[in-house]
């Protein structure tokens, strides 16, 4: 009975047919009153494991939030379907607070968006107390955690409101989170007993592609003139200079660009971001203050001119293309530079000393996969502990294979010097044990008489952490010791020091781009190019007469299902795919009528 209640609010309301992932898993777990933890890639649907569970209970939902800008988001997508829901944060003045608690007290929202810091006020926690909350979901969770990517200080207090709410359960939501992140997540929001769902990392859709820095801003132009002429995109950078820098740049060679930045007045950042969510052909230039929790489900590409601080900040912003399933690009740029500014950034903040060092680690292996010859697809999902078991011909290692050489002999190297100095030191000394180091610490430890030592003194210091880095990540070598780092050898060390297998690096020279075939046509599913356009028109003239972005009446996924399925009623036009009761009581009539008038010119 529950199961067959859900897929009617499925339908019904969101407009979708069957649940994806472990949606439906998810949903049962809290509305059994457990606790949960889902783990599911970016337009994986991460919202209706909370949305669908408040509309089937009684009471209201209360959903954390960590941006103003989201919370709006969220509650004008829900609005559109027919959902009641709000927001109370610091952009309501008390007037407005004052209305939206009188709806809440009614009953009449099921929905409530907040911000950690406001919930956790004494104010709104005492607000809550007595009424029925049945469920609290903490979106981008991972910023609970110090082994996360965007830790926030106010998120490690959401544990407390188990005390004020000691019978509703807690479902933590993210994309981004490994095994060690996910457990203390679920220990800072004090859990009890938590079910982890986590689904596949893998966006097949996306096209991954990491090149050395040349000339960037060419290297960027001739990628989106080769690949994306007239897409949306957002290209990231790490500084609010270079922000402006390149947005002037690509606005001078012909392009749609607007800067997004912290240093920017709020009336500019609001403006580009309502050309973002608004216009059809628009690049946004920004730091990572743009981002998170972006809905628009059309962006053609993320394109990176920086190395982001670890692979999980990767995964996520390049998550932010393709979230409608259709052909998109990743794609990147970067320079050992990179690693120097990332790390003086780091060092120069008051973050603590445990946070920096995993923050370190995280580095380490962002560059590793930039370096590596082996599918990247292959790197993103083994770093995130799922195996992949083939190759995945969609990125650039697996359909431009870079030259690569035979580094066995000084993979070889590495692990003697490991082995022969006890397993106990860092990379670091490991480099100044094969470069021949006077290193006092090495003179007093007698290390400068091993065999070992001065082997490698011919390569860099760079030559070295190189091999390191692939040996740490290829699993050649572990962390023996977090706080301090040090090394040991692995099962699998023994296969390179017998020579069982070639150790290869790839040759870090960028090739020249080569002109393809354009990856990001949309798979539409019709031959119907002249109906989406006119579809498109339509959908911008109610987006803008309700003020909403396009993709808020519908995705682009919805006018190409339109013009497959050519409705000619409303329970035709029901089984579009994102059209919903409330959805089709606002649409189908404008819409049938020009799927009507293009019929009839056939």
């Amino acid at each position: 009975m529950r199961e067959k209640k859900l897929h009617e609010i499925l339908k019904q309301t969101f407009g979708h047919s069957e649940f994806r992932f472990d949606q439906l898993a998810i949903i049962n777990t809290v509305l059994d009153g457990y606790d949960a933890l889902a783990i599911m890639p970016t337009g994986g649907g991460k919202s209706l494991c909370y949305q669908i569970p408040a509309l089937y209970s009684e009471g209201i939902t209360l959903v954390i939030s960590p941006l103003i800008s989201l919370m709006h988001d969220q509650v004008v997508n829900l609005r559109e379907s027919g959902v009641e829901a709000c927001f109370l944060n610091s952009s309501q003045d008390a007037n407005e607070r004052r209305e939206v608690e009188s709806k809440i007290v009614a009953g009449e929202v099921k929905l409530v968006y907040v911000s950690p810091e406001g919930l956790l006020s004494g104010y709104l926690a005492e607000f809550f107390r007595p009424l029925k909350v049945s469920l609290i979901a903490i979106d981008e969770a991972h910023c609970v955690s110090q082994w996360g990517h965007e830790f926030r200080k106010d998120y490690t207090r959401l544990g407390e409101l188990k005390d004020i709410f000691p019978a509703t359960p807690f479902l933590g939501l993210t994309a981004t989170a490994d095994a060690k992140t996910r457990d203390d997540i679920t220990k800072q929001l004090r859990m009890s007993n938590p079910q982890k769902f986590v689904s596949s990392f893998d966006r097949p859709n996306i096209r991954y592609t990491i090149r050395e820095r040349e000339a960037e801003v060419k290297q960027l132009d001739d990628f989106i003139q080769t690949n994306h002429v007239g897409d949306t995109g957002i290209v990231y950078c790490l500084s609010r200079r270079k922000v402006d820098k390149i947005t002037g740049e690509l606005n001078n060679l012909g392009h749609n660009a607007v800067a997004y930045h912290a240093g920017l007045s709020s009336e500019i950042r609001q403006k580009a971001q309502e050309a973002f969510n608004c216009e059809d052909s628009i690049i946004v230039v920004a730091t990572i203050a743009f981002g998170m929790g972006i809905d628009r489900p059309d962006v053609r590409f993320v394109a990176h001119l920086d190395l982001p601080k670890s692979i999980e900040s990767y995964y996520q912003e390049t998550g932010r293309a393709g979230r409608d399933g259709n052909p998109s690009n990743a794609w990147m740029v970067y320079g050992l530079q990179d690693v120097i500014k990332l790390s003086q950034m780091l060092e120069t903040t008051d973050a603590g000393e445990i946070y920096k060092k995993s923050a370190r680690v995280k580095l380490d292996a962002m560059l590793s996969l930039c370096e590596t010859p082996k599918c990247r697809r292959q790197f993103l999902l083994g770093y995130f502990e799922q195996d992949y078991p083939s190759i995945c011909g969609n990125c650039d290692s697996c359909l431009e294979p870079g030259e690569t050489w035979d580094a066995t002999v000084d993979a070889q190297k590495v692990l003697s010097v490991i082995y022969k100095t006890g397993q106990m030191f860092g990379a670091g000394y490991i480099v100044d044990i094969l470069r021949e180091s006077k290193n006092a610490k090495v003179i007093e430890r007698g290390h400068e008489s091993l065999s070992v030592y001065g082997i490698g003194k011919d390569q860099t210091k760079n030559h070295w952490s190189v091999i390191i880095r692939q040996l740490l990540n290829q699993k050649y070598i572990a962390v023996k010791n977090w706080e301090y780092r040090t090394f040991c050898l692995t099962s699998k060390s023994r296969e390179i020091l017998k020579g069982e297998i070639v150790f290869t690096l790839r040759k870090l020279k960028d090739k020249a781009l080569k002109k393809k075939k354009r990856v990001s046509a949309a798979v539409t599913g019709h031959q119907q190019p002249e109906l989406f356009e006119e579809l498109r028109i339509l959908r911008k003239i109610i987006a803008d007469e309700n003020k909403v972005p396009p993709y808020v009446v519908f995705g682009d996924k919805s006018l190409h299902d339109m013009c497959q399925l050519m409705p000619r009623d409303r329970s035709e036009f029901l089984m579009v795919n994102g059209v919903g009761e409330s959805k089709c009581d606002k649409y189908s009539e404008l819409f049938l009528g020009k799927i009507g008038e293009y019929l009839v010119q056939l």
